[in-house]
Formats: C-alpha cells, sequence, structure tokens
C-alpha cells in the first residue's frame, strides 16, 4: 500500500501494531493490551484524518496509484459478460477510451470510460487517460449503438483531461467533443454518468452528459486541475491547495451548486483501502439510477435532461 503526505501517521500506527502483532508471535509476550491500544489510535487517527480533508487532499484521493480505475469497475461489476468493443471506424483504436457491452444480473449495459494505466509501461499505452478525438469518435458510435438496440449507456469518467497534443488538435479535438455533448443531449435511451476519479474539463464533459451524473466522494470534477489553475492565476503551482479550495471542484461541492445528483460514500480512507466495497457501492447505484429512469419514454428522457442542463448556472438576483 502506498501512503500519501497526509496519511504518514496512519502508515506509522499500522506499522506500529505489524511490529507488535510480530513480537506476539514470535516470542511468549502477551502483546493482547499494547495491540488494542494501537489499534484504537490508528481507528482514531483514520477518522480524524479522513474526515476532515481539504479540497486538494481529494484530489490528491482521486490521483492514487492503488484506487480501482474503469476497467477494474466493469471486470468487478459485470464480470465475464463484458465484451469490449474497439475503434471509430475511421482513424484508429483509441486505448484511453474503452468501451463495450457488459451486464449487470439481466440487464445489459453500454460501459464507456477512459482508462490510466497502472505502472509506467501501461501508463504510456492508455496515454495515461488522456483521449484523443478518435476516443471521443469511438465513444459515441458506442453510445449511437446502444440507441440503436435500446441498450442504457453507463460512462465512468478519469482523465486529467483530454489530450492536448497537436496530432489531436488537428484530427479536431474541440469538435469531437462538442458533438458529443450534442449528441448526449438527445440521445434516446438513458445515460449514467460517474465520475471515478478526475473529471476535468472538455476531457471528462465529452461523455459527462447524463440524465443520473454521481461523484465517489473523493472524485473531483472542474473546469480545470487545482496545478494549471494554480499556473494560470499566480504563474506558478505552488499555489494549487488555494486553487482547490476555490474552484469548488469536491463532490459535496458540486451537490451543493447542483452540477451532479448525487454522492456514493467511499470506505473509510479512499475506494481503494475496500475495492469490492466501493464496486458494490458503484453497482448498486447504476441499477438504482436506471430503476428510476427505465420507465421514461425517449421524450420525457430527453426533455428532462435538457431541462437539468438548461437550469445549470441560473442566478436569481
Amino acid at each position: 500500500m502506498e501512503y500519501l503526505e497526509f496519511e504518514l501517521p496512519i502508515k506509522d500506527l499500522e506499522d506500529q501494531l505489524q511490529k507488535c502483532r510480530v513480537i506476539g508471535e514470535e516470542s511468549e509476550v502477551d502483546v493482547t493490551e499494547t495491540c488494542s491500544q494501537i489499534e484504537k489510535k490508528l481507528k482514531e487517527a483514520q477518522k480524524d484524518i479522513y474526515k476532515n480533508l481539504s479540497p486538494w487532499q481529494r484530489v490528491q484521493l482521486s490521483r492514487h496509484p492503488n484506487r480501482p480505475y474503469t476497467l477494474d469497475y466493469i471486470s468487478a461489476i459485470c464480470g465475464d459478460s463484458f465484451l469490449e468493443l474497439h475503434g471509430d471506424r475511421n482513424i484508429k483504436d483509441d486505448k484511453a477510451m474503452i468501451g463495450g457491452l457488459g451486464k449487470i444480473g439481466d440487464q445489459s449495459f453500454m460501459f464507456i470510460g477512459q482508462q490510466k494505466g497502472y505502472n509506467t509501461k501501461t501508463r504510456q499505452y492508455r496515454n495515461f487517460g488522456m483521449a484523443n478525438p478518435e476516443g471521443y469518435r469511438k465513444a459515441l458510435r458506442l453510445m449511437k449503438s446502444a440507441e440503436k438496440f435500446g441498450i442504457p449507456v453507463v460512462t465512468l469518467i478519469d482523465t486529467p483531461g483530454a489530450y492536448p497534443g497537436l496530432e489531436a488538435e488537428e484530427r479536431g479535438q474541440g469538435e469531437a467533443i462538442a458533438r458529443n455533448i450534442l449528441e448526449m443531449t438527445r440521445l434516446k435511451v438513458p445515460i449514467i454518468t460517474i465520475v471515478i476519479g478526475e473529471g476535468a474539463s472538455g476531457g471528462a464533459l465529452g461523455i459527462g452528459v447524463g440524465d443520473k451524473v454521481l461523484m465517489l466522494e473523493n472524485s473531483w470534477y472542474s473546469v480545470i486541475s487545482p496545478e494549471n489553475c494554480s499556473s494560470i492565476l499566480w504563474r506558478s503551482w505552488e499555489y494549487k491547495e488555494q486553487a482547490a479550495e476555490a474552484l469548488k471542484l469536491t463532490a459535496t461541492d458540486a451537490m451543493k451548486i447542483k452540477v451532479v445528483d448525487g454522492v456514493i460514500k467511499e470506505p473509510l480512507g479512499g475506494a481503494h483501502r475496500d475495492r469490492e466495497k466501493t464496486f458494490l457501492a458503484v453497482s448498486n447505484a447504476i441499477v438504482k439510477s436506471f430503476e428510476a429512469l427505465k420507465n421514461l419514454s425517449p421524450t420525457d428522457l430527453i426533455s428532462e435532461r435538457m431541462d437539468k442542463y438548461a437550469n445549470m448556472g441560473v442566478f436569481k438576483g
């Protein structure tokens, strides 16, 4: 397990607990009471740290190297029923954007999401979760297929942003994202969107228009990352904590300003601390959201979706 800077007091206590147990196993000394005291301190430290996280600390948790990624969720939720589909039928297959058909129970869903890597080789292969225009066009192709067969769409967002390279701009990155936003507003099947990690800028919005938009407790959703915001406003990355605070990017903030419809609770310490519990919570959230949407006619579905987005940012003086 890797630890973030603010988690070091927890690491120290966990190390002490481990040593205490080893002493108990290797010698005749009764360490039960000492171990229980350390366990008590550990629980208090965990509650104290994780219940008072700053926005920047939540950003750090959303990027935790042990945090589950899109394919982890899909594998856990769908099991062997997931069939990955490739390519945009135009340029190539974008490895940063994955998609395919999968089942939860007897209900089929079209899953689409950004995929990051877990080591240097796979991070390069997945382009750090930054999709090119062909990734967004692949996503749109899959959504249109889902619409044709009446299959609901589930999108899982986890990206530091759309790829900003020259070749991406040449192939129409802005157009691809704008086209997806337009088409998603009028898709005739339910769309359930979940921010599972980083939800940065247009890269997230390209698959982020949904009837139900949910966020995991330690994810973030914003027009820009705190570091980039800091470098633009203060010409330095040093003010990223202030930027994170000002951007109102946490799940709680997004709920307050009605950008998202719900927050999925994570286990204490983040999704990576208890993956199975997190997978179950996400699966339940998908099923619950689908139950609320499945009886709506396509006309009502589109109408409610349009109204939801039209009402965002309305200010009454």
